[in-house]
């Protein structure tokens, strides 16, 4: 499949693409239910707004899709049924309109162009946007496409549909996120503690920055190299980047960094001592209750005893001198009741 850098195009009718979690979540839900253990990949269609260069995708739902493993020529996409759907969402929001269509991926296929010119019947420049599922990498799990016209430099040659790569990026509404974080406080972990939850974002933003500079580090090797052509626009953007990071050879600034991870230690080390504590209170209380139980079975235990020795002695005196000769006779001894 046919790319071309979002660097090599002057003028883009579309700038960036910006996903909702609704979106996301719709998506799993629908690879799940469908392709989930399969190799097959779900479409469909994607609601939003789009103005001055910005696709806000914030809804989308699911369109039957089929498409032949052995030829990617044959392919069905049900736009019937993505015509009943549109028509009652519009009813529910009638801002939101298709801005584009989703696949599943996780990469693109040839029968992707196919499929993208069947969405130009509903918007003029429609995207795409592969949602990777089971993403392998760190990173967002989006990539968005669109669609334009190359042109031959030989006249003889037909022109083509190619796609080309725009940014996309994921962000929410204050109410997306306060509904996103009530439905993922259900599935959290709650014997994981939040100190290392946060210990495990952080690990995972270093993987994903310390990828990302290996990345570019092979690109400008590539440029030296002679390999890849020299763009200055990406240039701009890396110094952009190294220009953001402080100066940490200013003394002010490494006494504030040192200050203030002497604090948050500090506070990781009295939060340790506390939870030591607590836990070497708890295991006291559980040997002293322990004991307890086993000194009151001791003291049941010889209570017992006692009760049954006493009732044998009071039960004596109620017997016949019959039944006492009976008992003391063949031992030898003197019963008290005998005469």
């Amino acid at each position: 499949m046919d790319v071309i850098k979002t660097q090599q195009i002057s003028s883009r009718p579309i700038e960036k693409v910006i996903v909702h979690p609704l979106v996301l979540l719709s998506i799993v839900d629908n690879y799940n239910r469908v392709a989930r253990d399969t190799r097959k990949r779900v479409v469909g269609v994607l609601l939003g707004i789009s103005s001055k260069g910005v696709v806000d995708v914030s809804n989308s739902y699911a369109v039957p899709f089929e498409e032949d493993e052995k030829d990617p020529r044959i392919w069905f996409l049900d736009h019937n049924y993505h015509e009943s759907m549109f028509s009652m969402f519009k009813r529910i929001n009638a801002k939101e309109h298709v801005v584009g269509w989703y696949s599943s991926g996780p990469k693109l296929r040839e029968n992707d162009l196919d499929v993208h010119a069947l969405f130009n019947d509903y918007v003029p420049n429609p995207v795409l946007v592969i949602i990777d599922v089971q993403p392998k990498e760190l990173g967002i799990p989006t990539k968005a496409y669109y669609a334009v016209e190359e042109l031959k430099e030989n006249a003889t040659q037909k022109s083509q549909k190619v796609f080309v790569h725009v940014p996309s990026e994921i962000a929410a509404h204050e109410v997306e996120e306060i509904g996103v974080e009530h439905l993922l406080r259900d599935v959290k972990d709650t014997s994981i503690s939040t100190l290392a939850t946060e210990v495990t974002s952080k690990l995972a933003a270093l993987k994903g920055l310390d990828a990302r500079l290996r990345e570019i580090r092979g690109y400008l090797d590539l440029v030296i190299d002679g390999k890849l052509p020299l763009n200055h626009e990406i240039l701009y953007h890396l110094q952009d980047v190294f220009n953001l990071p402080p100066n940490l050879n200013v003394n002010e600034l490494v006494k504030a960094f040192a200050v203030k991870t002497n604090d948050m230690m500090l506070v990781i080390y009295l939060s340790s001592l506390i939870r030591s504590v607590i836990a070497l209170h708890n295991l006291i209380n559980n040997k002293v209750s322990v004991s307890c139980a086993l000194l009151y079975m001791l003291c049941s235990y010889i209570i017992d005893k006692i009760n049954i020795a006493l009732n044998d002695i009071y039960i004596f005196p109620f017997l016949s001198s019959k039944s006492m000769k009976e008992i003391y006779a063949p031992r030898g001894y003197h019963s008290p009741l005998s005469n």
